[in-house]
């Protein structure tokens, strides 16, 4: 995988790829709709019109559990622009047939009542026709791929052949549902107070080759080891940042792209004789025990993938992993928060 392909490919993989489980969650997309499960078994599923920039996005969510309702959520397409038009009302029609106002929510979001919601699931899994009216153009939902996401959506949470299955009920008892899984604590530790500074010519001849050893095939840092066909671009000191009296984190430029720049993080010992672990190879920044990803899944940033590595005073330990949707020009920055790892992080003392 080359740095120009890690944004549209690698960080992006989980939503067109089939149903996808690890430590940090499922993920799901088919078609007009996808699914992201977090690691507390929490799923949001959302859908989206079938043209590009056109009506809006629809959000389901359900915590795991026996009989847990699912929430519904409605934001329309501002097609991007800095002063979008009010909205003053938004009604849910389905079949041509008006099952009323929705409520207004922050952030312009709509919300859906228990059984406007449930409306909807019956209808995109039953080629129904689902429009939001209200806004300048009406706003229908796509179906196309709501049927295999939802039925992700029920396997992630065991619910197939339950009563409270989205798609496919039967009469196995609601107690043999997946239970919600609680989020891992993590405590965070201050760090020391220092300012990055470029590696010394001999602590470079000694650390870049080690770096380079800890990298995998999974791993994207071109710039690290430039190649004949593939000059190292706009060089960038190695730096070294104190974490605390026996831990440092150093940093290079890994990869490079036309709207997006990932750095590697590396913790190592202070004498810089141990092995050095790669926290991450697509990094944006670094700042106060934080290591944190926020990379563009295109120019125009209205998708985004974003991630988070917290100082526990051992490691950087994962607390955040998320994207806010599919690529569909619906609002700047994203329409939904879609994570695959949530964690409850305590500040430091």
């Amino acid at each position: 995988m080359t740095s120009r392909n890690l944004l549209a490919i690698a960080l992006f993989a989980s939503m067109a790829a089939p149903l996808l489980a690890d430590d940090s969650g499922i993920s799901f997309s088919h078609k007009d709709w996808e699914l992201a499960c977090d690691n507390t078994l929490t799923c949001r599923a959302a859908g989206y019109s079938t043209e590009e920039g056109a009506g809006g996005s629809v959000l389901l969510t359900r915590q795991a559990g026996a009989n847990t309702p699912v929430s519904g959520e409605v934001v329309l397409a501002d097609a991007m622009e800095d002063e979008p038009k009010p909205v003053a009302m938004l009604s849910l029609w389905i079949d041509d047939n008006s099952l009323g106002e929705l409520q207004k929510a922050d952030n312009d979001e709509w919300r859906l009542t228990e059984a406007q919601t449930q409306a909807v699931i019956r209808a995109v899994k039953g080629n129904g026709t689902v429009e939001f009216r209200g806004g300048e153009e009406p706003f229908e939902l796509s179906d196309n791929g709501a049927f295999a996401t939802l039925l992700k959506m029920d396997d992630a949470q065991g619910r197939p052949g339950t009563p409270g299955a989205l798609v496919r009920k039967g009469d196995k008892p609601e107690s043999s549902v997946l239970v919600a899984v609680a989020a891992p604590v993590i405590q965070q530790v201050k760090v020391m107070q220092a300012q990055p500074r470029a590696l010394t010519a001999q602590e470079l001849s000694s650390v870049k080759p080690q770096l380079i050893e800890s990298l995998t095939d999974d791993d994207s840092c071109d710039n690290l080891q430039p190649s004949d066909d593939q000059p190292e671009e706009g060089a960038e000191p190695i730096t070294l940042t104190p974490v605390d009296k026996t831990h440092v984190l150093i940093s290079a430029l890994c990869w490079r792209g036309a709207y997006n720049e990932g750095y590697g993080f590396w913790l190592m010992d202070k004498r810089l004789q141990q092995k050095p672990e790669l926290i991450t190879d697509s990094a944006s920044d670094y700042h106060d025990g934080v290591i944190s990803l926020a990379q563009k899944g295109r120019g125009i940033g209205d998708c985004w993938s974003t991630a988070a590595w917290v100082w526990d005073g051992k490691d950087f330990q994962q607390t955040s992993e998320a994207t806010t949707g599919m690529c569909r020009a619906i609002r700047a920055g994203g329409p939904w928060q879609l994570p695959t790892l949530v964690t409850n992080v305590k500040p430091a003392r």
